[in-house]
């Protein structure tokens, strides 16, 4: 009889593994939809993620009638320090978007997030954190991925992955790469700006948000063409430019927009063709941020 309850017990366990890895994840949460004046939502948002011990990294509006937070904490911080490149995974996004006469407040997925970047922690801790913080009605934006396929996530056949990044620029130092890249966010060089930075711990990894406001590379304009979901997906917002060592780098925009929709079709409106010319346009606006307009045209 011992034998068989054990022998029970351990299928269970294999049954629950498997269970957990065939879970599918989707990018984004969506905590809430009201009405009501849209400022104080923004307001009443902000308070509640300070109050749940969230550090408020950088805020901005990219376009009417969107606010979007990036947070922060020890325990992502702690964890990016611990991954490969896992700067990119420092912080959450959190939206507030007006939509008609509805408010909708809307999260990224940290488990989608921690995967889809490749970390050690999956962040479950920090998605009932903001769950609390928030609420939640759904996860939202993919049919659903699962973390083992998201670790090697790319959109389609010869699409880039993870760990096929821009090169924008190698420094002589981290600290000159970060003073470059300081620099051209100040002087809004390629019609960017930065939104936030956050120093990795105990490493030398330095990540920005940075807003980009030209046609093409710009943050409405992308989208205007492909966030045309009922539940809008801002979270995908902002972009991330990183410093590591003396190398700066980006995400490929192949693989940065595709994670946050990876649903989006190819072709059609409202496709990845209505922005064939954006992916370009962002690798230029993030070189002029550490090489400067003048030099454009030596790229």
């Amino acid at each position: 009889m011992k034998k068989i309850l054990f022998l029970l017990f351990f299928i269970a366990i294999i049954n629950t593994q498997f269970v957990i890895a065939d879970v599918k994840l989707k990018p984004h949460v969506l905590a809430s939809k009201q009405t009501g004046q849209y400022k104080t939502v923004v307001s009443d948002t902000r308070k509640a993620l300070k109050k749940a011990g969230f550090e408020l990294a950088g805020e901005y509006s990219p376009y009417k009638d969107v606010t979007i937070f990036i947070v922060t904490n020890d325990v992502m911080k702690k964890n990016a320090a611990a991954s490969k490149h896992g700067g990119y995974g420092a912080a959450q996004r959190v939206a507030v978007s007006k939509v008609g006469n509805e408010i909708q407040v809307v999260y990224t997925n940290p488990i989608y997030m921690a995967n889809v970047y490749r970390m050690k922690d999956n962040l479950s801790a920090i998605k009932k954190q903001l769950a609390s913080a928030l609420g939640k009605v759904k996860d939202f934006g993919a049919d659903g991925i699962t973390a083992a396929d998201l670790r090697e996530y790319h959109y389609k056949m010869f699409m880039p992955y993870f760990d096929e990044p821009y090169e924008l620029a190698s420094m002589k130092s981290h600290e000159a790469a970060v003073a470059a890249v300081e620099k051209g966010l100040k002087a809004g060089w390629g019609g960017a700006s930065k939104v936030y930075r956050i120093d990795v711990p105990g490493k030398n990894e330095v990540v920005f948000g940075v807003a980009l406001t030209r046609e093409c590379s710009g943050d409405e304009f992308i989208m205007g063409k492909i966030d045309f979901a009922d539940v809008k997906s801002a979270t995908h917002l902002p972009y991330e430019l990183m410093v590591t060592e003396k190398e700066v780098v980006a995400l490929h925009a192949k693989f940065r927009i595709a994670q946050s929709f990876p649903d989006l079709s190819m072709m059609g409106n409202n496709s990845f063709f209505s922005i064939m010319c954006a992916p370009g346009e962002i690798e230029d606006a993030l070189k002029a941020v550490v090489k400067g307009e003048a030099k454009k045209e030596e790229w």
